[in-house]
C-alpha cells in the first residue's frame, strides 16, 4: 500500500495524467448560430489551473480575461469587444471540444493542439 502511494505521488510531481498542462497553441474552428465556420486559435498559458492568453479568430482578436482548468473541464472568459464571452470545453486527448457564447451568439468549438516547434526541420542534412 505504501509503495502504491509513493508511485502516485511521484507521478503527480512529474505532471502525470492527474494534471495536464494546457499551455500552448490550439487551432481549429467554431460555428456561430448562422452556421458560419470561424477559424480559431487559442494561445493558452496554464499556471496551476489558472488560464490566461488570447483568442485569435477570423472575427478578430480577443483577450482572455480569466480561465480555469480542473480535471478535464476548461472554462474561459473573454472580452468580445465589450460583451462578456464564455467558452466551456473538455479535454479529449490533444483536443479541446465544447461550446462558446458571446452576447446572443454562440455555437460549437473544436480545437487541436498545434504541432510543437521543437521538432527538427525536415530535409536538412
Amino acid at each position: 500500500m505504501l509503495a502504491v502511494c509513493c508511485v502516485a505521488l511521484a507521478q503527480q510531481g512529474k505532471g502525470g495524467s492527474a494534471k495536464t498542462d494546457l499551455t500552448g497553441r490550439y487551432e481549429g474552428t467554431a460555428k456561430n448560430k448562422a452556421e458560419e465556420v470561424i477559424t480559431v486559435t487559442l494561445e493558452l498559458a496554464d499556471k496551476e489551473g489558472a488560464l490566461s492568453g488570447a483568442i485569435h479568430s477570423s472575427h478578430g482578436d480577443f483577450p482572455i480575461t480569466s480561465g480555469t482548468h480542473k480535471g478535464d473541464a476548461v472554462t474561459i472568459e473573454f472580452d468580445a469587444n465589450g460583451a462578456a464571452g464564455t467558452i466551456s470545453l473538455h479535454v479529449a486527448e490533444d483536443k479541446l471540444v465544447g461550446t462558446w457564447s458571446a452576447g446572443d451568439d454562440g455555437g460549437p468549438l473544436d480545437v487541436k493542439k498545434a504541432a510543437g516547434q521543437e521538432q527538427a526541420p525536415k530535409g536538412k542534412s
